[in-house]
């Protein structure tokens, strides 16, 4: 083991220590950025008082804001950048691509066509919710993928091409569906909801995607050796012993899941898979039982505070929060392209 692995070791607990509380101080002040006048210590103490340690002291509407309103909301940007950020540097393993992130599978305009079909013409007879519906045209088109990219060989490559293909036909019936058949209004709705909001979170939205963030971390988990072994291909990986067909299947499935999940509740929202693992990386290293973690915090902590800038950033005016995370996603992405160029 090299010393600069050594030393990421070593100060790996520093860093986890770090970045749950980061996460926390995060949530804790997000919560009381905005037009009512909230304070960090009645954040802890409307907390407090739902879990049974005595009375908060707030007011039934300043309760209401930080219980009902802010807090599933802050807490629903964390699950989603958390389980965003651990799907990309799954895949980016996975796949060996940097490029890679949770909708090269076409999960994400899946779940847009699904929630079009839904909220534009009424497909479910109004038994469908739109999260339902997303959910739904996420797993149709990830089965797609796994069919297309079955009969095309099932290489790595082959399941990239066909996401991206699978991912162009679902964009495009997407795009057919709201021209011809959704009005100006719905159309607008739809639109917001197509580049990522969390406008209408709840606790069961919350409680939902943690639960499956949580089983995909604990499956991930148990797969980090096998994933990196992929790190030197698919022939050296079989050869140290991983069933290669079998563990790409599985990870694939519990990610396309995390991410339909994810996607049905907040929308499609770009980027975090992209960039925060190459971030996270820089701290934790290449070896998954230590990044996997630390990508996580990383990526719940980055979404707290884009979601808090895109609800305040243009007051009463909410920004959807994909247009944040693209506006700084992309320079950051480029500046991590530029220092590994450099460290050639």
């Amino acid at each position: 083991m090299s010393v600069e692995a050594l030393t990421r070791r070593s100060r790996l607990p520093l860093v986890l220590l770090g970045g749950f509380a980061a996460l926390a101080v995060s949530i804790a002040v997000a919560i009381t950025i905005g037009p009512a006048n909230i304070r960090v210590g009645d954040v802890w103490a409307s907390v407090a008082a739902r879990l049974g340690f005595g009375e908060s002291g707030l007011s039934t509407i300043r309760d209401g804001i930080v219980w009902n309103l802010r807090l599933p909301r802050t807490l629903l940007a964390a699950v989603c950048g958390a389980g965003l950020a651990v799907c990309g540097a799954i895949m980016q393993s996975l796949l060996r691509n940097p490029l890679a992130d949770p909708f090269v599978l076409g999960v994400s305009s899946g779940a847009s066509t699904g929630a079009v079909l839904v909220v534009v013409l009424g497909v479910g007879g109004g038994v469908l919710s739109l999260s339902a519906g997303a959910f739904l045209g996420a797993l149709v088109s990830f089965a797609f993928v796994l069919l297309l990219s079955h009969t095309l060989g099932g290489t790595t490559d082959r399941v990239v091409l066909s996401g991206v293909a699978v991912m162009q036909l679902f964009s495009a019936l997407t795009s057919f569906i709201v021209l011809t058949s959704a009005d100006a209004e719905t159309t607008r709705g739809v639109l917001f909801w197509l580049l990522g909001s969390l406008s209408n979170a709840g606790w069961a939205e919350v409680g939902t995607c943690l639960a499956v963030l949580v089983a995909t971390l604990l499956v991930c988990g148990g797969y980090a050796r096998s994933l990196d072994a992929f790190a030197f291909g698919e022939d050296a990986a079989a050869t140290l012993g991983v069933a290669v067909a079998r563990t790409r299947l599985i990870l694939l499935c519990a990610t396309a899941l995390l991410t339909a999940v994810l996607v049905s509740s907040a929308g499609a929202i770009g980027f975090v898979g992209l960039v925060l693992p190459h971030a996270a990386r820089a701290l934790a290293g290449p070896n998954h039982a230590r990044l996997l973690p630390v990508t996580a915090l990383a990526g719940a902590v980055f979404l707290v505070w884009v979601d808090t800038l895109a609800r305040t950033v243009l007051d009463p005016q909410e920004v959807p929060v994909g247009v944040v995370t693209a506006l700084i996603g992309v320079p950051a992405f480029v500046l991590i392209l530029y220092r590994a160029r450099g460290a050639r």
